[in-house]
């Protein structure tokens, strides 16, 4: 495993880490705690030293299970919650510094910690980012000893820029793949004159791009690849990266002729930008955490090779996807 910078954090991560939104076995099905533990043990196991979990991700289980195998283990492992989802409806309004202090102090209790390593705002609304009394807030834990650092998860690219006018925001956490490509055009560069860490989530367009799926394929009617295709439930680029499925498939075999054994691939051309502090696919079994893992130690994409994946995504989906995030 390799070891990256996390920003002004300072914590040297994992390049390829562990997101835990699937950890308990999948979107939509139950959650299994036997699974989420061998999944985060096994993370452990290969190098990875950053995992990342939200307090709404299983009503809470994901957080508890992350804790609960980082207190068993003797390695040290960050552990990065996020709070702010459960505010209903999701209102800039409804953002307040007490309303956010009692998420942190669940995640406290829940997570199985005196202090979390890296809280980050969880996809607020964009007006947030004009409210200063809330970060400021997350000054006020620091001093307390219950934060180490605080980041935010964006939807958006103009929200990942507003972030980095707050000096204490230390990480910003976004979608970036070979679908989603604007962050390196618009935001990789400002996010290192900032010492900012990023940190990648959906690498693999919530596995469009591991080519095992086709237009035949069925979810779970509780998974959001099924009832969240236009932006049902939330922001529909969490899904798929935003893009319609069957244009994505076509855009996947191009990319497995091109290149082979995509999904590894999509992980490893993440990693060819040294913005990137690490990368969070997630894993529902043991083998993808491993396998997400191998793909850190593929040999470096060739200048032609990312030539053709640019050139792929600016035929299929640039025009699209670029004015949307």
């Amino acid at each position: 495993m390799n070891y990256r910078k996390l920003g002004k954090t300072n914590f040297e991560v994992s390049a390829v880490s562990l997101g835990t939104w699937q950890v308990g076995g999948g979107w939509g099905g139950p959650f299994d705690k036997s699974t989420a533990y061998r999944i985060i043990h096994e993370a452990i196991d290969q190098g990875v030293n950053f995992i990342d979990t939200a307090d709404v991700y299983d009503a809470g289980l994901s957080e508890a299970a992350v804790g609960k195998v980082v207190r068993e283990r003797s390695e040290e492992v960050y552990i990065a919650t996020k709070c702010g989802r459960q505010i209903q409806p999701h209102l800039a309004e409804g953002y307040t510094p007490l309303v956010l202090r009692k998420y942190v102090e669940a995640s406290l209790r829940n997570l199985g910690v005196e202090t979390i390593d890296l809280i980050q705002l969880h996809c607020p609304p964009s007006p947030v980012y004009q409210r200063p009394e809330i970060f400021g807030l997350f000054e006020e834990l620091q001093k307390e000893g219950k934060i180490r650092h605080m980041g935010v998860s964006v939807e958006k690219v103009d929200e990942a820029l507003q972030a980095l006018t707050f000096s204490n925001v230390a990480t910003v956490q976004i979608i970036f793949n070979m679908f989603r490509q604007k962050p390196a055009d618009v935001f990789f560069q400002e996010a290192k004159n900032n010492d900012c860490g990023v940190i990648v989530r959906v690498p693999l367009a919530s596995g469009l791009l591991t080519g095992k799926i086709s237009k035949e394929t069925t979810f779970h009617p509780e998974d959001h690849r099924q009832f969240n295709r236009a932006g049902e439930a939330f922001d529909k680029g969490e899904t798929f990266s935003g893009i319609p499925l069957e244009k994505g498939i076509e855009a996947v075999a191009e990319l497995d002729d091109l290149l082979g054994d995509v999904a590894a691939k999509a992980i490893r051309w993440v990693l060819m930008f040294d913005a990137v502090s690490t990368v969070i696919p997630g894993a529902s079994r043991v083998e993808q955490v491993r396998a997400n893992v191998q793909a850190s130690a593929l040999p470096p994409f060739s200048p032609a090779e990312m030539e053709a994946v640019a050139e792929i995504y600016a035929r299929y989906f640039k025009e699209e996807i670029h004015p949307q995030w």
